[in-house]
């Protein structure tokens, strides 16, 4: 028995990827749920608009942080503003009547806290829900996974395929056949990126026939964000799997991926509500974007003019994980080429010499 012990111990030791994923994945886990795990919203950003905006502000909770003060609008300009995400909630002041209370219901946690802070007396306002009128939770939570799905199929099964070609040499045949290295990335991913845009399609039809989600947003804008998230996620896929030497360690080195971004995205979890120290991380990952972007054309309809940082955030994280895919693929094809040229016959061209 001790001797399988030892065995095991040392056939551990000498894999030492895995043996990273046992250690730092629960201490990875443990930090981000400590970190992330708050629904407390203590900060919402507001707007107060309408002829008595000034004398409005001193009177409203701290709770509502106020980022705009505008005398010359009008109840149609904060609709805007909710609309294209500069604000959560909304102060519309008005001659002779008492100041209304517009909540953005796509940011639910937020909507709930203010909503219920009215309902108490916390807020000397009566809310009135745009957007989410019921604030109902799969209206949010369908745009969000659609980013999802986009993510498994995009990273966990291009990374699969991959390196399971590689373990059963197909790609050595593929590295020696005349084609460049592009031809075969572009070839790899091809297939992965019309099964994600299936994938989209169906997902999509199913949250707006079956769970009700409203899509009132621009069909052009919605798969140009998901376009650019799938060139984002298939990208990973292939770097994973430039890096694992079996699927195995692909599926761990997905995980590792995955985890943050379902914890920190804000899909689950408020961005706002999360600490300084982890926030930074979600502005990093992709699927923060794409959250952010399918819910805002879904749910809002929010213009493509309000959306272009999350768009650009997408297209330069889709450029920098792109050009490191390929250079990785290009580097892992040479070896397998030159083995390819070492191992083929020799051609000759001498005429055989005539025996008598």
């Amino acid at each position: 028995m001790w001797a399988i012990v030892l065995k095991e111990f040392r056939q551990m030791r000498r894999d030492r990827r895995t043996l990273a994923m046992m250690i730092l994945l629960p201490l990875v886990l443990l930090i981000m749920f400590g970190y992330a795990a708050s629904f407390d919203i203590t900060s919402v950003h507001t707007v107060v608009v309408g002829p008595g905006a000034g004398a409005v502000v001193p009177t409203l909770p701290s709770q509502l942080d106020v980022v705009s003060v505008q005398p010359g609008a009008t109840r149609d300009d904060a609709v805007a503003d909710l609309q294209r995400g500069e604000a959560t909630v909304a102060v519309v002041t008005a001659q002779g009547q008492q100041p209304a209370l517009l909540v953005d219901g796509s940011d639910l946690f937020a909507a709930k806290a203010v909503v219920g802070a009215a309902k108490a007396g916390a807020v000397p306002l009566q809310a009135q829900v745009l957007f989410n009128p019921t604030l109902k939770t799969s209206v949010v939570m369908v745009p969000g996974l659609i980013g999802i799905v986009l993510v498994f199929v995009g990273t966990l099964f291009t990374a699969l395929g991959v390196v399971r070609e590689r373990q059963a040499g197909t790609l050595e045949l593929l590295a020696v056949m005349p084609f460049r290295p592009r031809d075969v990335f572009v070839g790899k991913i091809a297939p992965y990126f019309a099964v994600a845009a299936i994938d989209t399609a169906v997902i999509v039809a199913a949250g707006l026939g079956i769970f009700g989600v409203p899509f009132r947003g621009s069909v052009f804008t919605f798969v140009l964000a998901a376009v650019l998230f799938l060139f984002v996620t298939l990208g990973v896929g292939v770097l994973i799997s430039t890096v694992s030497e079996n699927q195995g360690q692909a599926i761990q080195l997905a995980i590792m991926t995955l985890l943050p971004q379902i914890l920190l995205s804000g899909l689950v979890f408020p961005v706002s509500s999360m600490a300084p120290g982890v926030r930074w991380i979600a502005y990093l990952l992709p699927l923060t974007y794409f959250i952010r972007i399918s819910r805002a054309v879904l749910i809002k309809a929010a213009p493509i003019s309000s959306l272009w940082l999350p768009l650009t955030m997408l297209a330069v994280l889709g450029a920098v994980v792109f050009t490191l895919s390929i250079l990785r693929f290009r580097r892992d094809l040479a070896p397998a080429r030159t083995r390819g040229r070492v191992g083929a016959p020799a051609a000759t061209s001498a005429a055989p010499v005539a025996t008598p």
